[in-house]
């Protein structure tokens, strides 16, 4: 038996970029930040942030780049995903991201720590459920 699930949540770092593929399916990049604080051994508060990769797939991908932007907060479901690729210079690269299965927009309108102004428009209906949810627990088979 294996596992392989990462749960993030954190605030955008960069507004969500989309290109399609080929076939004309969607994919989203972005990144989000992460924040853990603690104390020191020295009773000083201290704080670390880390960055996170984002890859979205399909219309979940077109979503995120509709409602999302810059320092919006974001709750992530997702598999850790390493590959490599070759730079421009020839040098071998390793990358890890994290492939989102499910999501959900944390805060309100107003938490927009960092998002450029008029992105969003009050005239906008709320996101539609992209992660296939809203099913009864009733059909659950445990």
């Amino acid at each position: 038996m294996s596992v392989n699930k990462a749960i993030l949540i954190g605030r955008l770092g960069k507004d969500p970029e989309i290109r399609y593929t080929q076939s004309g399916k969607a994919v989203a990049n972005f990144t989000i930040a992460t924040n853990e604080r603690w104390t020191g051994q020295d009773g000083q508060p201290q704080e670390s942030t880390t960055w996170h990769n984002i890859v979205v797939w399909g219309r979940q991908a077109e979503v995120i780049k509709e409602y999302m932007s810059k320092g919006r907060q974001i709750y992530l479901e997702g598999r850790i995903s390493n590959r490599s690729y070759e730079d421009k210079e020839g040098n071998k690269r390793y990358v890890s991201e994290v492939v989102v299965q499910n999501f959900q927009f944390l805060g309100d309108r107003s938490d927009r720590q960092g998002a450029p102004a008029g992105r969003e428009s009050g005239s906008q209906s709320s996101p539609p459920d992209v992660n296939g949810g809203g099913g009864d627990d009733d059909d659950l088979p445990f």
